[in-house]
């Protein structure tokens, strides 16, 4: 099990975070595109990643943006989402040659809930309402994405975040009936939300292939702190992430609260 750190917005550059992963004595840095700099045009100059990879002796994983929605009703935009896995999938090959030989290049991402209207009583999730086209466009975007694919090893996770809606379930159903996708469990956000999402990951557990690991507490309500700042019982879940073979993302938002996981982890003798 290897830990590595998220994207970070206090650096300015690749070099600053893949600088500051190598100085804390972590294995890869998660390039996360919704910062401009690791927009997929930028990661496609592959060359440069592998070789200030290389350099440092360390690797990657990718995290799709966060409005990444394969289902959105405009053609265009949906469209627009697909090529830019197609592209994604691309950058993972060549950068996947870095990844020790029993990591898979994980891609990450987050399903979107999408609109809702406010009804007098009640809000109603508009993918709800249009499941059948919904689930449609994930059908498509996992045939998609596993061509894409081919015989790498490479894995596209899901991400829990603030609660699965019941399409959102069925959707992570119809991915997981390919090998090319798998699940990331997020313990902050799962702690954030009174461990909801739980019953959907315990029973694919064994689908479990990337962990982002961050401390939380409920009173008052805060996520990704430093581990040891909150609550969560770090002990058991990393017990689990090693249980599962996954890596662990150390995803706080701070190089302070990074740097005082990592002593946590050595402390617990994790590290």
């Amino acid at each position: 099990m290897l830990f590595g750190m998220p994207t970070l917005i206090e650096n300015k550059s690749l070099e600053e975070d893949v600088k500051l992963c190598e100085r804390l004595g972590l294995s890869f840095v998660e390039l996360n595109m919704n910062f401009p700099e690791y927009r997929i045009d930028r990661l496609e100059n592959t060359e440069r990643f592998r070789a200030v990879a290389e350099k440092a002796g360390i690797f990657y994983s990718i995290h799709l943006q966060e409005n990444f929605d394969v289902a959105d009703f405009n053609p265009l935009v949906a469209e627009a989402y697909l090529e830019t896995m197609r592209r994604t999938v691309r950058v993972a090959k060549k950068l996947a040659e870095l990844n020790p030989e029993d990591s898979p290049f994980i891609i990450n991402m987050h399903l979107v809930h999408g609109v809702h209207i406010t009804l007098p009583d009640q809000k109603q999730m508009v993918y709800e309402k249009e499941k059948e086209a919904y689930l449609a466009a994930y059908k498509n975007f996992r045939d998609l994405t596993e061509e894409w694919i081919g015989s790498e090893k490479i894995l596209v996770t899901i991400e829990n975040t603030d609660g699965f809606t019941s399409y959102e379930a069925e959707a992570i159903a119809l991915l997981l009936e390919s090998p090319k996708f798998a699940l990331t469990w997020d313990i902050g956000h799962s702690k954030a939300i009174g461990e909801t999402d739980m019953p959907l990951l315990l029973k694919n557990w064994n689908r479990i292939v990337h962990f982002h690991i961050h401390d939380g507490q409920d009173n008052p309500p805060a996520s990704h702190l430093g581990l040891g700042d909150g609550d969560i019982d770090l002990q058991t879940r990393l017990e689990f992430a090693q249980k599962c073979n996954a890596n662990c993302v150390l995803e706080t938002k701070t190089s302070d609260a990074l740097e005082q996981s990592k002593t946590w982890l050595i402390g617990h003798n994790w590290a």
